[in-house]
């Protein structure tokens, strides 16, 4: 009954941060194409090239704070150390202080040296959001050790409606400003702009979860009082600990992303210094790559980063008491679930690819060659989701170095594959494809690997991977045909799109529940997911294992 209570709360968890995760990449979606509109083509790649550099670095400084100060709280409060998981918090904040000062005054200063001249003066505007985001990390990871990602699920969702908001107005109003100067200029001015509204967004977040901890702080304060352990850590300790913790998570994240910067500087350099391509025409090809079809990309991807946040605490504190099978059940909803989603995702961009890009990002110049983009990278959906799930995993039973060399490993063999392609084929941007499904295809391949050795977890490939498949197939081939043969009669895209996607869905709905690729419980961990159940019952599509004889054999198994 309790691995029971804990894998439902862990899917309540789940879902609420999935569903965050979902609305965060529909706003962002919603606003880039105004945004892009705004910028053009030459903005859009200063904005991109400044962005993946100002990432890396906020990598570095503060993006892995939550998951790690969620794994070392958690662990506290699994022995019911309500005064130390304090004392970490305290000592978390004076990190974020002082390593992300440091980020902040080193990104603004040495932008010159990090990206292209023309992209300096947007780096240079969202040098302390990197400063302000490490307290956002801490205050998320704080409350999501806490079991609670609801605090974490509606800062991320303000974040992206304050950023959606201020970075187009922002960016309309500087380039208005210099409406009178070249069009090289107004895109600086624009691309900062939309810098401004990633602050505003970081800004509004954070004094969310500040007012959120002040309101729960009399309940925090009272626990720590009834603390009767006897055990208090000091200072130098937690600091240590949360060094041996956060500088493998943050080395792991950075290795695992900073391949990105790594593709964009070897894309950068080949094609300007061996294939002659002037720098502007680098930029906007960059930029189509980078904010159109990988961006359509993260979407479902978001899923296996809500999946790993919520997954961290549970796994981690479930490992610390010896519970193995409780991590290992809970290791399996969380895969089970992403590729629930994953893998039909990937198939329906792969099969309607053009009309998708269409609907987001309208633009007739590049709509071809962003819809090919993304096409080709649809696979990546898969395997990044399953390799950001078993990273969060392997983080989360204290096997943190192994990520940093599998990252490391993936980084060197998709680099070598990239160089080879950019200069021996013409593929060029498919070469950056290529370089993805390079890396995401070892991170997977090497992390289930150690997981499977690490936590004797064995994948449940056919209701994992099959079973979705075999949905996602079908799925896919009526949605392509509803779309086509609509598009004859009725030709307005985004209209036959959406009857399309709807058809899909539904079909999807029917055949994964038919075949047993989801039970109840997860199939309410969705969006909707309760409203799902009761129709997916009414209909009798959903059928519930008989849950007596198991309950029989793990009494009988606890007894021996």
């Amino acid at each position: 009954m309790n691995e029971q209570k804990k894998n439902n709360s862990f899917v309540l968890q789940a879902g609420i941060l999935a569903a965050a995760g979902l609305i965060v990449k529909v706003i962002s979606l919603i606003y880039r194409s105004p945004l892009r509109s705004i910028l053009g083509a030459e903005g859009n790649g200063y904005y991109s090239i400044a962005m993946n550099v100002y990432t890396i670095i906020l990598l570095v400084s503060s993006y892995s704070i939550p998951s790690a100060i969620s794994k070392v709280i958690a662990q506290k409060l699994a022995f019911r150390e309500y005064r130390n998981a304090q004392r970490v918090f305290r000592c978390a904040l004076i990190y974020v202080l002082v390593v992300g000062g440091i980020a902040s005054l080193f990104t603004f200063f040495c932008a010159p040296l990090l990206v292209s001249h023309n992209s300096v003066v947007t780096l240079r505007v969202l040098a302390p959001t990197i400063f302000l985001s490490g307290f956002l990390g801490v205050l998320r990871g704080y409350f999501q050790a806490y079991g609670s990602m609801l605090h974490t699920s509606v800062s991320q969702i303000l974040e992206q409606i304050f950023n959606a908001g201020i970075s187009i107005l922002a960016a309309y109003l500087l380039m208005r400003a210099v409406s009178d100067r070249s069009g090289t200029t107004q895109a600086v001015y624009g691309s900062a702009g939309s810098a401004i509204g990633t602050g505003a967004g970081v800004l509004s977040a954070l004094l969310f979860m500040i007012g959120m901890y002040l309101l729960n702080r009399s309940m925090i304060n009272r626990r720590a009082a009834h603390d009767r352990t006897g055990r208090l850590d000091s200072y130098p300790e937690i600091f240590k600990i949360i060094l041996t913790v956060v500088t493998p998570f943050i080395l792991s994240t950075f290795i695992y992303n900073c391949s990105t910067v790594v593709n964009m500087k070897v894309y950068e350099y080949v094609m300007g210094a061996y294939k002659n391509v002037d720098a502007i025409t680098i930029a906007i090809d960059y930029g189509i790559f980078a904010t159109q079809a990988v961006s359509m990309i993260n979407i479902p991807i978001a899923l296996a980063s809500a999946m790993s946040s919520a997954a961290i605490p549970g796994v981690a504190a479930a490992y610390v008491r010896g519970e193995y099978e409780t991590a290992r059940a809970l290791v399996a909803k969380a895969i089970r679930m992403t590729m629930t989603v994953s893998i039909p995702a990937a198939m329906g961009m792969l099969l309607l690819a053009e009309p998708i890009m269409h609907f987001i990002f309208p633009q007739q110049d590049t709509l071809a060659q962003a819809a090919g983009l993304m096409a080709a990278l649809s696979i990546t959906v898969v395997l990044y989701g399953l390799s950001t799930l078993t990273n969060a995993v392997l983080q989360a039973i204290g096997k943190v170095n192994t990520p940093v060399i599998h990252a490391a490993a993936a980084l060197v063999v998709q680099l070598a594959g990239l160089v080879a392609l950019l200069l021996y084929t013409d593929l060029n941007l498919y070469a950056l494809v290529c370089a993805n499904i390079i890396y995401s295809f070892v991170m997977c391949v090497l992390n289930q690997l150690a997981v499977r050795r690490h936590l004797g977890y064995r994948q449940e490939v056919v209701k994992t991977f099959l079973k979705p498949l075999t949905a996602a197939g079908i799925m896919g081939a009526a949605a392509f045909g509803v779309y086509h043969g609509l598009y004859l009669l009725l030709p307005v895209s985004r209209v036959v799109l959406l009857i399309a996607i709807g058809v899909g869905a539904v079909l999807y709905f029917v055949v994964i529940l038919l075949i047993g690729g989801v039970n109840e419980q997860e199939l309410r961990a969705f969006p909707k997911g309760a409203m799902m159940a009761h129709y997916a019952k009414k209909l009798r599509l959903l059928h519930e294992p008989s849950a007596g004889p198991r309950r029989k054999t793990k009494r009988k198994k606890t007894e021996k």
